[in-house]
């Protein structure tokens, strides 16, 4: 926090300091720097006969009249206006708060911003367009710490390795009909990958002559993002506005920009009746922190839910009552029913009437509720968004890094929204003791990758992924995800080629497993299949701002092969040249030696986790490393029995023929049964031990795969112990490491 400004004694939440009120105010600064140099860039390219800098006049005005632009700009207003005309730039967000607590302190800083950017001169957005989008990816690193982007799976994607992924799914300048094709991200942050392909789509036009007015149609028609996040939202559609800036004085009419707000896993979908009385059948849900809102499924099979999302926020702006409305939503569906006049009531069972009303009315009631206590702006447009990947259609290339986020990570009513998800698609693939030993980690880019194939990608086109190396070679999670299958009786899809680029480390601050993978949708994979590895020409790091021919320059490949190791194509991969991949599969066989992942705590490291700082006769006083892993635990000291507490040895602590452990853990788990010593066994045994766990009962508790696998077992069961931990010798190795670096270690 010292980076922000902040005296030690100022950063304790002991002092008062409110951190997520702090990060809070960060996103909303950088948020509306986002929205004041969109305005000001796009006002500079449609407004250039008015007026030179649109954010010039802004510095004249008065409290109230300054407030009022704002309160425009936040509306969406000001873009949604002639000549600007663009309608979703912005449609309302939670980082307005401002607005409702305004002050001369904020009045002062938002001054402080405008008279900053309007010593920027736009026409540099043209001259060097891609530095521009580089200082706000960079402003966002700087400003959001790297350990919060990390904890939500944000690594922003090297432009290099993103032209990677648009070179392997064949979209290029000189492709026939480039614009015409369309390209889905379906998580795509601050826009990488839309903005490189509206860079090539731009090019392509160039070069072949076509209409500027045509090409934004086609851009904005066929180059679209999907993401949960607001801020990277507003990010992205700023970085699309800035994209394509010098095409906006050539459109004709209204412009649209397609980077929606919305969860492209998990979309609203009907629910369909289970039970005799099930009165939510019929409708799609969305649930929001305000309530759930209901909206019949004949409005979304008649795709008319984006009208009447505005219509929703019409009438309640309008004060419209309930009946107004849903005559307005009558006269729309009878707007569109083709060749004939007849009026509603005689194309739809009176029932069906009836039950559309109820629903919908519900909701537009709720809306007006919440406008009545001022808490309302923002959630038609939201739900509008949340409807958009049901309506924008299939893709001919899918591209993307997707988040890289552990299922015990997931929030829990995520977890079970999704959970079907993961089983229809065969993603769950373990059960028993194996899901419950660590076997069962999941990524949730896994998942996004299935469903990407699935719903938006379009038969026989093309995928490809930034997405972890670990689900291609290790045993266990990846398993159900080599299936290539959507489903037990879906589709298949087939994996083309492989990029492992586990040694370039692409990203800032992370040692992540990156590769790269290719997929066709409608034909079975078939090995061995091309896999390559890269590499360092020299020590170093390949740095964010290379072009992709500076990291080509900067790495060798190694054209290999890759095919499962066992017989089972689901089985992890090996890769090697073809020649030691056929002598390799000659002796493959049964290993007398079986590798295990070790102890692992389910996401509470900081509770089993010790130092011991002194002993009393038979017992040790020990503190936890309460500031281990992603969770905040509390720091206690105390006294257990040593029984239960053995050395902690860390992939850290492993180099060649050389392992020291530089802590202790507890393992409070029995061997034989693979659950936690039962309570007699504990209060006989080890008491103050059990004290100890019972101090944290709330955080073990919490633990999903505690939830999932052993909520009949005790308290400080944990996952990965057998026999074999407490085996007198052992081989270990780091989990992840360039190269493989071992040792032999004795209980002895």
């Amino acid at each position: 926090m010292k980076s922000y400004g902040f005296k030690t004694d100022e950063q304790s939440a002991k002092g008062g300091f409110n951190f997520l009120a702090f990060f809070f105010a960060l996103d909303t600064y950088y948020g509306l720097l986002m929205k004041l140099l969109a305005y000001q860039v796009v006002g500079f390219y449609t407004l250039k006969n008015i007026t030179r800098f649109p954010l010039a006049d802004w510095e004249k005005l008065d409290s109230d009249s300054f407030k009022d632009k704002l309160a425009a700009l936040e509306e969406g207003g000001i873009f949604r206006a002639e000549p600007l005309n663009i309608r979703n730039f912005l449609e309302g967000d939670l980082l307005s708060w401002y607005l409702n607590d305004w002050n001369e302190a904020i009045e002062k800083a938002i001054r402080g911003i405008i008279e900053r950017l309007n010593q920027y001169d736009p026409e540099t957005m043209e001259l060097v367009p891609d530095e521009t989008r580089d200082i706000l990816k960079k402003l966002y690193q700087f400003l959001v710490p790297k350990q919060i982007r990390h904890d939500l799976g944000e690594y922003y994607t090297p432009d290099w390795l993103a032209e990677r992924c648009l070179n392997q799914v064949g979209y290029g300048v000189k492709e026939r009909d480039l614009p015409q094709k369309r390209v889905l991200d379906p998580g795509c942050g601050s826009g990488t990958f839309l903005i490189l392909a509206i860079k090539r789509a731009k090019e392509h036009a160039r070069l072949k002559g076509i209409d500027p007015a045509e090409t934004l149609t086609q851009i904005t028609k066929n180059i679209v993002g999907f993401d949960l996040n607001p801020l990277a939202v507003i990010s992205a559609r700023t970085n699309y506005l800035l994209a394509v800036a010098d095409l906006l004085k050539h459109k004709k009419g209204e412009l649209t920009i397609p980077i929606y707000l919305c969860d492209s896993i998990n979309p609203p979908s009907a629910k369909h009746q289970d039970e005799l009385f099930d009165k939510e059948a019929g409708h799609y849900q969305i649930s929001t922190s305000v309530g759930l809102f209901r909206f019949p499924e004949s409005l979304v099979e008649r795709d008319l839910i984006q009208k009447v999302t505005v219509l929703l926020e019409d009438g309640v702006k309008k004060k419209q009552s309930t009946k107004q409305f849903l005559e307005r939503v009558h006269g729309e569906i009878q707007s569109r029913q083709v060749g004939t006049d007849a009026p509603l009531a005689q194309k739809t069972e009176p029932k069906d009437i009836k039950t559309l009303d109820l629903v919908l009315g519900e909701t537009y009631e709720k809306l007006v509720e919440l406008e009545a206590k001022g808490i309302n702006g923002i959630w038609a447009r939201i739900i509008k968004n949340a409807f958009a990947p049901l309506f924008v259609g299939t893709f001919d290339l899918i591209v993307g890094n997707p988040p890289w986020v552990n299922w015990e990570d997931l929030p829990q009513s995520y977890r079970d929204q999704t959970k079907v998800l993961w089983q229809n698609y065969g993603l769950f693939s373990l059960s028993g003791h194996e899901a419950r030993l660590g076997g069962g980690k999941k990524d949730i880019s896994m998942l996004m990758m299935y469903v990407a194939i699935d719903r938006y990608l379009r038969d026989k086109c093309k995928l490809c992924f930034v997405i972890t190396q670990t689900l291609f070679k290790t045993q266990g999670a990846g398993d159900g995800f080599r299936r290539f299958r959507l489903g037990q009786t879906g589709s298949f899809f087939k994996v083309e080629q492989l990029d492992d680029m586990v040694e370039l480390q692409p990203f800032e601050g992370a040692t992540n497993r990156t590769a790269l993978v290719l997929c066709l949708k409608g034909e079975k994979t078939k090995y061995p299949l091309p896999y390559t590895l890269w590499r360092k020409k020299e020590k170093g790091k390949i740095e964010l701002d290379y072009t992709f021919e500076e990291a080509s320059q900067a790495t060798v490949r190694s054209n290999l092969k890759a095919q499962p190791v066992g017989e089972s194509d689901t089985s992890p991969w090996m890769s090697a040249k073809p020649k030691a991949l056929n002598a390799i599969r000659s002796v493959i066989g049964q290993a007398e030696y079986r590798a295990y992942e070790g102890a692992n705590s389910g996401g509470a490291n900081g509770i089993y986790w010790i130092q011991i700082i002194g002993s009393i006769r038979n017992l040790l006083k020990i503190e936890n490393l309460n500031d281990i892993g992603k969770k905040k635990i509390k720091s206690v000291q105390v006294e257990i029995e040593q029984d239960l507490v053995y050395p902690l040895l860390r992939g850290r602590d492993v180099e060649r023929w050389k392992a020291v452990p530089s802590a202790w853990q507890i393992v409070a788990q029995d061997p034989k049964t693979r659950k936690g010593y039962e309570t007699k066994w504990m209060d006989k045994n080890c008491p103050k031990t059990k004290e100890y766990f019972l101090g944290f009962e709330k955080e073990l508790r919490a633990r999903s795969a505690f939830k999932k696998y052993q909520e009949d077992s005790a308290l400080w069961s944990q996952y990965n112990v057998g026999p074999y931990t407490f085996a007198p010798y052992k081989v270990v190795w780091k989990e992840q490491s360039s190269e493989l670096q071992c040792a032999v270690v004795s209980s002895f």
